[in-house]
């Protein structure tokens, strides 16, 4: 499961993204992550934002983001910076 959300024209942020237990490893968040980043440049934005957990069990999470380009950035939208989290931003297009 993995969830799209427009920020503005130009900005979106990947929401909740699940992989079904029985399919942990096998290909499918990088698929699902695939896919919401091609859907982001279909609906013409520029750039993609996310917020994760800053715990261990989200560092498999943490490493598909930067493997797929995303780089750590400060909050972003409506969240303010807490120990919990990390942020993560995407640039889609060369010039953002």
């Amino acid at each position: 499961m993995g969830a799209l959300k427009r920020l503005d024209a130009e900005h979106g942020e990947l929401k909740s993204m699940r992989t079904a237990p029985a399919q942990l490893r096998r290909g499918v968040a990088a698929a699902m992550l695939d896919h919401l980043i091609a859907e982001g440049l279909a609906r013409g934005y520029r750039r993609l934002s996310l917020e994760t957990g800053n715990n261990a069990p989200f560092a498999p999470a943490r490493a598909l983001y930067a493997r797929a380009g995303f780089v750590e950035c400060g909050p972003f939208a409506d969240y303010t910076d807490a120990s919990f989290s990390r942020y993560y931003t995407l640039a889609l297009d060369p010039d953002v």
